[in-house]
């Protein structure tokens, strides 16, 4: 093919790409950091900028130098090589100026770690506890307690064949059902640990990133300036549903966390006090459907077909078929070497009475067994959240 045909071809599509890549791809590309909401993030956010105009100045000047010597010093001039091996002034010089430069850096950094690290006199603490795939938040100062999974809208989406366009579900895998709510312009700790493996409670708007170990507590701190809904992830590779673990922290004017705060204990007590209602099997199918879906369709999927050779398939199951005490028993205390959790520390025992009704009775199981919250309580009394 001749070359001006090869050139016209490549030409088109340059063009072509220009014209579709970025809106595919580039849309939402940001070339720099993300701007705080927060006076340190927006401190870390300086001191990266002030270190990337240095290296700019000293990259400039360094290239430009061996630039210029590279065309007017070149052997086809007839220039010749300097006869000096070495030059104590230019050493000097080439040693002393990295070093001012390194110290004044060292100045605002050492600042700004400092703040990092200082989580002293918070206004309000929260332990974050990671789950494989959810968070755990307990507000330590007032006995707020909650988890928090991916939202069921993202959940669905994601499932294999769910005949959703993951383009059209607003914030898809950055949407949670329970987010984390605190008072604007009020000092954050948080409590980070895990319950299984590493995972890392990462928002780039609140400057906050900060792994969550198994056994261990580390603290961090935020103090958020502007009220509105900052969004994160889970940023250590923590297992097969890594990418579906989302934070979500709503910053509201005070008053209206204190309105929120009051509204889950209200919830709390009422959850307690559905431990001895009598749930009729409608009610026990809806709430059980909705805690399916926020912590069993991960794994189970939303068809409960499983994934073959992954994870066992609840349509059909010899576990939710057979025995009822077996079928509480797995779902409470989980199955040792497997990814099978135990759910009983984690729900409440409406919960799980809700989600075992509802497994023994969808996806074509049809055993008719309705179980009460009470049933729950006695079979494994000691080992069930009784919230």
């Amino acid at each position: 093919m001749p070359v001006s045909k090869i050139t016209k071809k490549l030409a088109n599509f340059i063009c072509i790409s220009m014209a579709v890549v970025p809106s595919l791809v580039f849309a939402d590309y940001k070339l720099n950091m993300t701007q705080s909401v927060t006076a340190v993030g927006n401190d870390i956010y300086n001191l990266h900028m002030l270190v990337l105009w240095i290296v700019t100045v000293v990259g400039v000047i360094v290239f430009g130098v061996i630039i210029y010597s590279l065309i007017n010093h070149r052997k086809s001039k007839g220039v010749m090589p300097a006869s000096f091996d070495e030059s104590s002034t230019v050493e000097f010089i080439w040693t002393i100026i990295p070093f001012i430069i390194l110290v004044g850096l060292a100045v605002p950094a050492t600042k700004t770690l400092l703040k990092i690290e200082d989580t002293s006199n918070p206004d309000l603490t929260i332990k974050a506890t990671g789950w494989q795939w959810k968070w755990e938040y307990e507000y330590l100062d007032n006995g707020v307690r909650f988890f928090s999974n991916i939202d069921k809208t993202s959940n669905d989406a994601r499932q294999r064949n769910s005949g959703t366009d993951p383009y059209s579900v607003k914030n898809y895998l950055l949407n949670v059902d329970n987010p984390v709510v605190v008072p604007v312009n009020k000092k954050i700790r948080i409590l980070t640990t895990s319950n299984d493996v590493i995972h890392s409670w990462w928002v780039p708007d609140l400057a906050i990133k900060r792994d969550a170990i198994p056994g261990y507590i580390n603290e961090s701190w935020f103090k958020a300036e502007k009220i509105g809904v900052y969004r994160g992830q889970c940023a250590e590779l923590c297992g097969q549903d890594h990418g579906f673990m989302p934070i979500v922290v709503h910053v509201v004017a005070e008053n209206d966390y204190n309105e929120w705060v009051v509204k889950q204990k209200k919830l709390a007590a009422t959850s307690a006090a559905s431990a001895n209602k009598i749930w009729s099997q409608a009610e026990l199918m809806k709430r059980g459907q909705e805690v399916y879906s926020a912590s069993c369709a991960a794994c189970h999927q939303a068809n409960g077909q499983g994934i073959s050779g992954v994870f066992p398939a609840i349509a059909g199951s010899k576990i939710v078929t057979g025995t009822l005490d077996g079928h509480i028993k797995i779902v409470a205390k989980g199955k040792p070497g497997t990814a099978m959790q135990a759910f009983g520390t984690q729900l409440s025992v409406g919960d799980i009475a809700a989600v075992v009704t509802f497994e023994r009775n969808a996806f074509g199981n049809d055993t008719g067994d309705v179980v009460q919250p009470s049933q729950i309580s006695r079979q494994a009394s000691g080992g069930l959240n009784h919230e």
